[in-house]
């Protein structure tokens, strides 16, 4: 990991609706846990122009010496307080777990070191290095995967327009992080935001961006398609998973 003045303190650097619910998750970790705490960082849409006060959640990386139970069960403790601040339970690990893990969890971590911000302590991210092999493998099996939940979910929702909405929801917030992972393999510069990032992977793989942007704009807005809209909306973004799924083959090939 990266090293920084130890006890450096970056929520200033924030925006201003993420300052307060970081400072507080901060404050607690540093009097409970002391030298354990490694290093705690902001990622995913807080640090970008996605982010909506109202609407949005605040997702963390916390990093600490060592895994205990009494760990989570501090953690635990916090729920009702981070909830009310619109912070999601922060991901728990250990520098060696990172380590170890950048071979199947790339997609993930390759996102985090795009899209993250640290608040105290060591950079976790910064001096990641990722094979492509590795990248496309996960990319394949998590694309492929999510075309068989579109299919058997629709088949155990029965079709039900309402059960099926939140399928759809569900894939297009993986897609998102899954579209700029491709970026990455082809080589091409990512976009922070998720509309640059669909224009830019729409014009980077052939597909029509409108197929599946009217569920990004719903997903972002905490909305749901209506009912008369969701199998047309279905057959879309089936096939414009298909088709990335059948493009993931074409790229990073002897990385």
């Amino acid at each position: 990991m990266t090293e920084q003045t130890a006890g450096t303190n970056n929520i200033a650097g924030l925006r201003e609706e993420v300052r307060e619910p970081v400072r507080f998750l901060l404050t607690r970790l540093q009097e409970d846990l002391g030298d354990e705490l490694l290093s705690l960082c902001v990622v995913g849409s807080a640090v970008t122009s996605d982010f909506h006060p109202k609407r949005s959640d605040i997702n963390t990386v916390l990093v600490v010496e060592r895994r205990s139970q009494r760990l989570l069960q501090l953690l635990a403790g916090y729920g009702m307080s981070m909830g009310k601040r619109k912070l999601r339970a922060p991901l728990l690990m250990t520098a060696e777990y990172i380590e170890q893990s950048i071979d199947v969890f790339g997609v993930e971590f390759l996102d985090f070191q795009l899209n993250h911000a640290v608040v105290y302590g060591s950079d976790p991210f910064s001096d990641l290095n990722f094979h492509k092999r590795d990248i496309r493998l996960q990319c394949e099996r998590q694309l492929k995967a999510a075309l068989i939940n579109l299919r058997q979910g629709y088949i155990r929702a029965l079709g039900k327009p309402k059960i099926v909405a939140g399928l759809l929801l569900d894939c297009v917030s993986e897609l998102t992080v899954l579209l700029r992972t491709l970026l990455w393999m082809a080589d091409v510069d990512r976009p922070h935001e998720t509309q640059s990032t669909l224009e830019a992977a729409a014009k980077t793989f052939e597909f029509d961006a409108q197929k599946i942007a009217p569920l990004m704009k719903l997903k972002q807005e905490h909305a749901r398609p209506q009912v008369d809209q969701v199998e047309n909306l279905f057959e879309q973004i089936y096939q414009v998973v298909d088709h990335l799924a059948r493009k993931v083959d074409q790229i990073g090939e002897g990385s």
